[in-house]
């Protein structure tokens, strides 16, 4: 029986109702194309599992000497402070770095990884929250050195897993507002059928149930966006029973809340307490300054060239422990 034809440049072209040349120009990212266009490009790649073959080209150039980084969402300040990190130590090392940015779409994920696959990378950094498993099984077996952030990764010895460990912190952080008061919480987050994503707000639900009926709380899902943190907390604020405490899953919605709270004419932490995750730069120049967690970027990011470029064989699985850091946006709570 002949083995099935591979799809060609042509195949991906008719797929997505684009020229070759506009294929070209978005695969080897030699020109402008506008994002709507980029799209179907990568989601047909990613249908028809098209792989870009430069290993040629590599064998005659040498070592490719670039990291391939896959995030959800460069728009959100976490994935680009780990990116400064992950380009600094790869060039401190002798290796450039190039990205792509998923939008929380697995199908550009599919083609993103397909396409450093195919152009021979040291290895992908995948930074992501989305991650299907036949894509994880995929990466896991190509051999090629693959870091999984926050992911429940593959295994293989070309496999990095670094996990964090939400359970604790958060348990400090609703502590922290249950002492001042707290009764009434929301949590705010978004995509939250992502595993990653879904493990802060489980950690949330878990601490809350602990306190049982001494509390109460509610969701709201929205986008993950300065724009989604405040539409979020304007449905909260603007309910019968608003909560005196906003947990926020980022910084980035975090500060989207802290301006529906102005926004209203209410005050944090006076009316409304507001926490965020992550401890990106932004929350220290937020008015009041945020309560969050921190995660080291600085040491994720070392951490990914470190296992990438060196392929150091120790401690294949990571956890990391953040930490709580008290800012001025917690506060008592106000009396009702």
């Amino acid at each position: 029986m002949a083995r099935p034809r591979k799809p060609i440049l042509e195949d991906v072209a008719r797929e997505a109702g684009v020229s070759t040349a506009t294929v070209s120009r978005v695969l080897n990212g030699t020109g402008p194309v506008r994002e709507e266009k980029r799209t179907l490009v990568l989601r047909a790649a990613a249908r028809l599992s098209y792989t870009l073959n430069l290993h040629a080209r590599t064998l005659a150039g040498g070592d490719s000497k670039t990291i391939g980084m896959i995030v959800s969402n460069l728009e959100n300040p976490f994935f680009l402070d780990v990116y400064s990190s992950l380009e600094r130590e790869a060039l401190r090392l002798g290796h450039e770095v190039v990205v792509a940015n998923t939008g929380y779409d697995p199908d550009r994920l599919a083609a993103s990884a397909r396409l450093m696959l195919g152009r021979r990378v040291t290895g992908i950094a995948a930074i992501v929250s989305e991650m299907p498993p036949t894509l994880l099984a995929e990466l896991t077996k190509s051999g090629t050195p693959i870091v999984f952030y926050d992911i429940a990764g593959g295994n293989g010895r070309n496999v990095t897993n670094i996990r964090i460990d939400y359970s604790s912190v958060m348990r400090k952080m609703i502590e922290l507002l249950y002492k001042l008061g707290h009764r009434d919480f929301a949590f705010v987050g978004h995509h939250t059928t992502l595993p990653s994503l879904s493990a802060r707000r489980q950690a949330f639900t878990d601490t809350m149930e602990h306190y049982g009926r001494r509390v109460t709380y509610q969701f709201v899902n929205e986008t993950d966006s300065l724009d989604g943190g405040r539409r979020a907390a304007h449905q909260l604020l603007d309910a019968p029973s608003p909560p005196t405490a906003i947990v926020c899953v980022n910084d980035l919605m975090a500060a989207g809340a802290i301006r529906t709270v102005r926004d209203l004419k209410l005050r944090v932490p006076d009316d409304v307490s507001v926490t965020g995750f992550d401890n990106v730069t932004l929350a220290e120049y937020v008015e009041p300054q945020l309560t969050t967690v921190d995660l080291p970027r600085a040491e994720i990011g070392r951490l990914v060239v470190e296992r990438l470029v060196k392929r150091s064989a120790r401690d294949r699985d990571i956890t990391i422990t953040p930490t709580l850091i008290v800012r001025e946006s917690t506060g008592k709570a106000k009396k009702r």
